[in-house]
Order: structure tokens, then C-alpha cells, then sequence
């Protein structure tokens, strides 16, 4: 039997340094816990499975708002499994991200990695709106199957419009039914682990980094907006980690000084 469930985030400023969640609203697999902050001021959230999911057939989704001047973090405490449904008529499953970031507020969103397990498939979207003083640090991480297995069917979607304005649109799709050549050499190249992390900050209009490379097979590229996305694609799991965590700690050292923090 599929589920179907949205879980609810709003944070917002108590006046006194401070970040508080009226509405943590948990749902379906989706339980949401208020965990310790990551730094002074930032309310956190971490994302618990609280069953198997997604799975085929289900339709789950996380709402979550940052309303003016708030900091929110938001995790998982664990990686992501897509699963096959229980019958062959179970459908496609999806998993929407609807994020939204006010004026002057901070989200991070950095949760464990999606993994498609053979014979699933999913559609995940990821819908943000961010004001024009909104700071976004946005980590994707998919795994196309686990280990020794090939990959489920697995479609994303990743959209950011700043102050109303188109920042980034960008599709994929791996696995049974992709247009072809998504595993070739000029795509994935061997890899079975692709992400990506998005910082949106307004210090990036007078500071923006210069393109890059990092590595064999990573690259950085400045957006209009202002923006970066790095893009990676590792072996494993815990390669493609370790690309974006350096990546995002010297990104964020790029901020502090251009702050003059």
C-alpha cells in the first residue's frame, strides 16, 4: 500500500539571537526532531525514517520555510533508500523538496545521500524560493545502487528562483528508461556517485570565485545570481563526500573573508 505524507519545517527569529520552529510537523515515514545547533543562532532539524521509504507508489514530501532573519539547518540521520514497490503495478515513487528562504535568513540543507536501489524508481524535485537577501548552502548526493547492484530508475529535478527570478534549473535521469548515454564516458564515465552543492549568498556579487576544476572529476562554476555549483562524480559514496566537504569548507572560509569575518 503506498503512503502518502507531508512533513512541515517553519522556523523563525525569537528577537533574542535566536532561531525557534512553531510548526515541526512530522508525517507517514517522515519524523522530523529538533536536534543540537549547529552554531549560535540556528535552529536544527533532523529528518528520522521512521519506515522503509520511499517506496514504489509512495508520494512523500518536506516543506520547509526560513522566515525572515532565521537560521536553519536541516539534516538526515541517515542516507535515503529508494526501494521497488510491493507489486509490479505500484508506480513511480516521488519525493518533493519545497524550500523557501526569506530575507536576510540562512538554510542549510545537507542531508545523507539518496541511494536507488535496483529495481526502484523515483521522481525527486526540489522547488526553493529565496528572497533577495536569502543565503543557501544546498548539498545533492545520489547513489546509483547499492553495492554490487545496478541502479533503480531515478529522475531529479532541482529548481532555485531568487527574488523571483530564475537562479538554476536543472534536470537528470539515470537508470531504465534515461535517454541514452547516461552511463557512458561523456556522463557518469564509470562513476556510481554523482552530486552537487549549491551556495547562494549575496557576498558572492563583489567576491565571486573563479571557475575551477577539482580534481579529475569535479568542477566549480560561478552562477549568475549570485551563486556557485560544484558538481562531482566519485566511485563511491564516501569519495563524493569527502569532494564536496573540502569544496564546501573552503567555499565557506571564501565567505567569511570576503565578510571580513
Amino acid at each position: 500500500m503506498s503512503v502518502e505524507a507531508t512533513a512541515r519545517i517553519t522556523a523563525v527569529p525569537d528577537g533574542r539571537g535566536a532561531t525557534v520552529l512553531p510548526v515541526l510537523e512530522s508525517a507517514g515515514p517522515l519524523a522530523l526532531r529538533r536536534t543540537r545547533s549547529p552554531a549560535p543562532g540556528y535552529a536544527r532539524v533532523t529528518v528520522v525514517g521512521a519506515m522503509s521509504a520511499p517506496l514504489g507508489g509512495d508520494r512523500l514530501a518536506i516543506e520547509a520555510r526560513a522566515e525572515d532573519g532565521a537560521l536553519l539547518a536541516v539534516g538526515s540521520a541517515a542516507a535515503t533508500v529508494a526501494l521497488p514497490g510491493a507489486g509490479p503495478d505500484a508506480g513511480r515513487a516521488s519525493y518533493d523538496l519545497r524550500l523557501s528562504v526569506g530575507e536576510g535568513a540562512e538554510l542549510r540543507w545537507l542531508p545523507e545521500q539518496l541511494i536507488s536501489a535496483c529495481g526502484s524508481e523515483l521522481d525527486q524535485t526540489t522547488r526553493i524560493e529565496l528572497a533577495a537577501t536569502a543565503r543557501l548552502v544546498l548539498r545533492e548526493e545520489q547513489i546509483l545502487g547499492r553495492s554490487g547492484e545496478d541502479t533503480g530508475s531515478l529522475t531529479t529535478r532541482l529548481t532555485v528562483r531568487r527574488a523571483g527570478r530564475p537562479l538554476l534549473d536543472q534536470h537528470l535521469a539515470y537508470g531504465p528508461g534515461a535517454p541514452g548515454g547516461w552511463d557512458g564516458a561523456a556522463v557518469l564515465g564509470g562513476n556510481q556517485a554523482v552530486g552537487q552543492l549549491l551556495l547562494v549568498d549575496p557576498a558572492f556579487e563583489d567576491a565571486p570565485p573563479a571557475p575551477r576544476v577539482l580534481g579529475p572529476t569535479a568542477a566549480l562554476t560561478p552562477l549568475a545570481g549570485p551563486a556557485v555549483l560544484v558538481t562531482a562524480l566519485a566511485a563511491d559514496a564516501r569519495f563524493l563526500r569527502g569532494v564536496l566537504d573540502e569544496a564546501l569548507e573552503r567555499l565557506l572560509h571564501g565567505l567569511r573573508a570576503a565578510r571580513g569575518v
